[in-house]
Order: C-alpha cells, then structure tokens, then sequence
C-alpha cells in the first residue's frame, strides 16, 4: 500500500504539471486574446515626452556617508570543532531570490547544529522549469573558501550517506527527512527537534526548508554570518560576471550604441581604445516585474479593455480557482491601497517625474512582460535609449542563459548591484534583495511609495507639475536611507543594525 507522503508527492506532482500545462496554453493563446493596450494616462504621457532635457544635478549624486558601515566581522570566535554533528541537507524551491536567503539560513543552521553543509539542492521551478543547480548558479569554490572558518562545506555526501538523495526523500516516509520545521523556526527548535535526528543517523534532510529560520532572537554572530554568507560568500559564476561586467560597459560607453552595430557584438571585450578613454556614463536600472502570474493575481485593471479583463479573470480561475483576496475589492480600492503592480507606461511617468531625460541610460531588468512590446512602447517612448539583454549582448553571449530564469536573473541582479541607481516596479523577492543588498554598500535605491502613486494616478485631471511636486515629496527620505530592521522584518532586505556598525 502507498504511504501517505508518497500519495502527496504524487498529488503535487500532477498538481504541478496542470498548472504548468496551464500556464504554456494560456501564453499560447495570448496572442489571439485581441487586448488592445493604450497608454491610461495620455495627459501625464504627453507631458513626459515634451519635458526638456537636462536632468537636475543631484539625481545622479552618490549617497553620502549615513554614518554606517558594513560589520561583518564575527569578532573572536571560536576555531571550528575537530567534529561535527553531522551533515545538513536542504532542499530549496522558489526563484532565484529566494533560493538566495534559504543559502543563507541553511549556513546559520549547520553552524547552530554544529554540522557538515552539503551544498544545498535547488528544486526545479515548477512554472519556469529551470534545472540550473547551485553550481550553476554561484561560484562553488568561492563560497567554500569564504565560509571555511565559520563552517564545514562539502559538494556531496560521503560514498557511505550517498542514499540521502531527493529521489530517495520522495518514495517513502524517511526517518532521515525533517519536515515539520515551522516558519521563521528559533535556534531552540532546531536543536530540540534536528540535534536527535543527526545523532541517531549522521544526516538530516530538511524539507521544506524556505523561510524556516526566525529573523529574531537569534546571537549576533548568526545574524553576522546569515549578511557574511548573502553579501560576501555568493558570487555568481564567472560566466555570469564576466557577461554582466560587458553589459555593463556597455550601458556606461555613451557611444557604444551609436557607432557599433549590436548585431555584431560578439565578445565580451570589443570596445575600442577611442570608446575606453570616453569618460563613463552613468545608468539606472529598472527592475520591471509585469508577467501575466502578477498581473492576474493583483485583480487590477491594466488597461486592456474587456478582453483584457476577461483574459485575466479566466487565468485567475485555472489558477487559483478564484481565491484571490484582491477580488473582493474595486480597482479604485486597489491603487489607493498601493496593491497594484506598476505598468510600464506608469513606470515610464514615474522616472520622468523624478527627473529622469530622454537621454537616460536605462537597463530594463525583466523576464516576460504581459503584453509584450506593445505594453513596453510607451515606457520605450519616454526613455529611448532604454537597454535590456537583448540590445547589449549578442544571441553567442546569451547562448549559456538562454532559456533559463535563474541564470537570466542572475546576470539582472549583478548588472543591478552595478548601476548608479536601482527602481523596482513592485515589491517582490527581487526587490527586497536588492533592496538589502544595495544598503549595505550604501548605493542609491528609489523605494516607490505605491499608495501614493496610486492615489496620484486615480486624479485624472492631475497635471504634470503637481505630479512631479507630490512624487518628489512623496520620495525624499526613500531613496536609499538606512531604515533599521524591526522586529519579524527580513535582515536580507534590513541589514542595519544586525550587520551594519554605527560610525
């Protein structure tokens, strides 16, 4: 007879499937939903491509010295026991993002345990059907190395533990497996309820394991380790960097896109001595989360018409079977409440309000985008000279990404942690990364105020003066401020106080 887990690994299985059967049909057939996309603010847009050029000299001005400074160093700790408990697995889901943080919590918790980590497992996304493992995604040596003194890493399982695989998790009930580890779990359940697994077998596998470590009561050098890991111990691939590193070359050369033609980019370090002594522009990126997932899910109305809403509404069935909470209110409660994710043409206004020219340098960091160029074509309007994968880097340089969302993030999120300064659409793991990260190496980040602009974009008759005035005043303490972290807040999107140090 099946046992239960079996049954349930079963039911996700097919669970999964549907739902990624369902996603492939509904981008098939998105083409024949006859959505036709206009811009919702054609006042406020007209406006944005009249504005003049010349953009106000402090927009591109470096954050000063907040008086705070990355604070990593764990102080006299310990040397490393002669043994360890055992070993830690974990296997993690999600995106690339938060794949990220579940890295950073397994480390805290081998080092609570006092444990062996083996490099952590990382699912397939369900949805984008990315295999990418951890060593294709981060610099496998690196990350060893850096942790060494903190603790024990290994690639694999010794030859006589080399059962404890997923697949073997996956047949059967394990006494090997953890499973109930709550959300946002103390050091205490850890040692309490894993301690006796290790004890008894040698290894532990946790699963699931995203989000399973709390973010309070925890020693301070954990927390320090958790920052030590996410801002120093995951370096992407060099594939990744040396590609990131041309992109951003690229955006930085004001006359790459001028007087080479990008279809003939075909190395990372075309630039010719003349482009190497032009002095280095400046660029922004704009991290733009607008899939058909988001944009259903929000239950706003984008704009599209009937067809549009229905096509949404009708994916928000296959989905979720209609059990969205954002259902249940109007598009007007929505925006005033900040719960709907900007459109592109929204962003496009938003960048030129806050001083942003036509001239701009604007790398648009994005997987899909619902609604394809004709959604993009107004923000595309506003900034001309925006920039994506696509434009900077030929089909031979994205041969290796191609096709897969954790590396294609990945070079997004390198290229972001380069630019001067960094804007997101939404909220989201992204976001939240970026967010963190970039306030801890004290970089320019605009956190869009969503109820506000909701509520600015509601007042049609608003013009393109009071829109600038209310945005700018809406944003002057969010743009890169330390804000310290509060109690349940992530220490990966608030790294103050934890892992920053009061000069």
């Amino acid at each position: 007879m099946m046992n239960l887990y079996a049954k349930d690994r079963m039911i996700l299985s097919v669970l999964l499937f549907v739902v990624v059967l369902i996603c492939n049909a509904s981008t098939s057939s998105s083409a024949s939903e006859a959505i036709t996309i206009k811009p919702r603010h054609l006042s406020l847009l007209k406006s944005a491509l009249q504005r003049p050029s010349g953009e106000q000299s402090e927009l591109w001005r470096p954050m000063t010295d907040q008086g705070w400074s990355p604070c990593l160093d764990l102080g006299n700790s310990p040397s490393l026991p002669d043994k360890t408990e055992g070993y830690i697995q974990v296997f993690l889901d999600g995106g690339l993002n938060q794949q990220r943080m579940g890295i950073c919590d397994a480390v805290a918790v081998a080092k609570i345990l006092n444990a062996t980590l083996v490099i952590p497992y990382l699912e397939v996304n369900p949805v984008w059907q990315d295999s990418s493992s951890f060593v294709d995604i981060f610099d496998v040596d690196h990350f060893i190395n850096t942790l060494k003194d903190d603790i024990r890493i290994v690639r694999e399982l010794p030859e006589e533990l080399s059962w404890s695989t997923r697949e073997y998790y996956g047949t059967a009930i394990r006494e090997t497996r953890v499973k109930t580890a709550p959300v946002h779990a103390s050091a205490k359940w850890y040692r309490e309820n894993v301690s006796p697994v290790l004890q008894s077998f040698g290894i532990a596998a946790i699963s699931p394991f995203s989000h399973r470590l709390s973010f309070d009561h925890l020693p301070a050098e954990i927390q320090r380790l958790r920052c030590k890991v996410n801002f120093q111990a995951l370096r992407f691939v060099p594939h990744i960097t040396s590609l990131g590193d041309a992109l951003v070359s690229r955006l930085r050369n004001p006359l790459w896109r001028s007087s080479k033609d990008r279809k003939n980019v075909d190395h990372l370090g075309d630039m010719t001595n003349s482009h190497r002594r032009q002095e280095p522009g400046k660029f922004a990126v704009l991290h733009l989360r607008f899939d058909k997932d988001m944009a259903a899910h929000s239950a706003c109305d984008f704009g599209g018409g009937k067809a549009e809403k229905l096509a949404l509404a009708k994916y928000r069935q296959m989905i979720w079977q209609g059990r969205v909470l954002n259902s249940q209110f109007t598009d007007e409660e929505l925006r005033s409440q900040g719960r709907c994710p900007l459109t592109p043409e929204e962003m496009g206004l938003l960048l030129a309000a806050f001083g942003f020219d036509n001239n701009t340098r604007l790398y648009l960091a994005s997987h899909k985008v619902y609604g394809g160029e004709a959604r993009i074509s107004a923000l595309r309007q506003v900034f001309p000279r925006m920039e994506d994968k696509r434009s900077l880097a030929s089909s031979a340089e994205r041969a290796r990404i191609k096709g897969k969302a954790s590396l294609l993030a990945a070079l997004d999120y390198y290229v972001s942690m380069h630019s001067d300064i960094f804007i997101s659409a939404s909220p989201g793991n992204m976001h939240n990364a970026l967010v963190g990260h970039r306030t801890f190496e004290n970089l320019k980040t605009i956190r869009p105020n969503m109820a506000l602009i909701g509520q600015l974009f509601l007042n049609k008759s608003i013009t393109w003066v009071d829109f600038q005035q209310a945005l700018g005043e809406g944003h002057v303490n969010r743009q890169g401020q330390i804000r310290l972290r509060k109690p349940k807040q992530s220490i990966y999107t608030y790294p103050a106080p934890d892992c920053m140090c009061h000069v």
